[in-house]
């Protein structure tokens, strides 16, 4: 019985949903609760939901999402979209919640609303993680929940909740987790947060195959990279660049050292510090990658793909593909979205 390979650190992210992981404990469910504000932002509430429900695709059962408004009637968007909810917040559904996230937006209105106050106090004293989206940690600072906690704000209110949140830090960062409070200022933020979220609870290989799911522009979503991109050194990073464009004709371990002007024994030591394998076995893993990719969205014959991929034969390519998936190329999911030149 042939050996099953596994992915290394750099590329199990994106592999994730494929081919599971391997850990034996049970992981709980984590509970989110979205309280929406009249005229919360929508781009920032669907950014954080999203990515919930994109980590549910890749880990079943990870998370579970309700919405509630605080008298249970539909709540308008900034966007003029409306959201029904599914109950009006009370104090016997926090027992429910991991997450309580307070959703608000620009044309929020900043006041003091005594039933919110206390169903967030109420949800601090059970340990309960709070959450702000826009302007929604200025309901936190009302609150006093956020006395000695760094928190982020929408721009337009940060002098605000400086002035009823005096205990807090009030920084200029489109998100901050800190400890039990996550706050975001912005859509991009809120993704970013509840990334970071994931990241705590999950760990970072379920953050990377979310961020290689929804990440899909890299200009929009530039802080996320995957892990991998914040520890490696230049090197390293040119010689990945490197791979990802010569995927169909790779290139020699001697090639890659000249083009990123290190030695080829720096490279395979600067690999094993920073990504836990070698550089071949990287442009293996990255190549098997991406001939899966091929397989599931394109209509190229199997003998194709293995070119496409840089395999010498079909047999090889296969091999491979089976050792590392756990079946066959011609057992793969076939979408055929992108329809091969005839």
């Amino acid at each position: 019985m042939k050996e099953r390979r596994y992915f290394s650190d750099g590329l199990q992210g994106r592999n994730l949903r494929f081919v599971g992981e391997q850990k034996d404990e049970f992981l709980p469910e984590a509970r989110v609760g979205f309280v929406l504000l009249e005229h919360f932002s929508l781009p920032a509430f669907t950014q954080a939901l999203d990515t919930l429900v994109t980590a549910n695709l890749i880990r079943a059962g990870a998370f579970a999402t309700r919405t509630f408004s605080l008298d249970g009637n539909s709540a308008a968007s900034d966007l003029g979209l409306v959201i029904t909810p599914s109950a009006a917040l009370r104090i016997e559904h926090l027992h429910e919640f991991d997450l309580l996230v307070v959703c608000g937006g620009l044309r929020t209105a900043l006041r003091p609303t005594p039933e919110l106050t206390h169903l967030l106090q109420a949800a601090a004293e059970k340990g309960i993680a709070l959450a702000g989206l826009w302007n929604g940690a200025w309901f936190l600072g009302q609150a006093g929940l956020l006395d000695g906690y760094k928190c982020a704000v929408h721009p337009e209110n940060r002098a605000a909740l400086a002035e009823i949140a005096r205990n807090s830090q009030v920084t200029c960062e489109s998100y901050v987790v800190d400890r039990d409070r996550l706050t975001a200022a912005s859509p991009m933020g809120a993704f970013n947060m509840v990334l970071k979220w994931i990241d705590n609870l999950h760990g970072r290989g379920l953050v990377d195959a979310i961020v290689d799911i929804l990440a899909f522009e890299e200009s929009r979503y530039r802080r996320v990279h995957p892990s991998l991109h914040e520890k490696m050194s230049e090197p390293v990073r040119d010689a990945i660049t490197l791979m990802s464009a010569n995927i169909e004709e790779p290139l020699s371990q001697d090639q890659l050292a000249v083009y990123v002007g290190r030695s080829k024994r720096q490279l395979e030591r600067l690999f094993k510090q920073q990504l836990g394998t070698t550089p071949v076995r990287f442009y293996l893993e990255l190549r098997i990658t991406e001939s899966r990719r091929l397989l599931q969205h394109s209509d190229l014959p199997i003998s194709e793909v293995s070119i496409a991929c840089g395999f010498a034969s079909a047999s090889h390519f296969s091999k491979c593909y089976a050792a590392f998936y756990g079946y066959s190329p011609s057992r793969e999911v076939r979408y055929g979205c992108v329809k091969s030149a005839k």
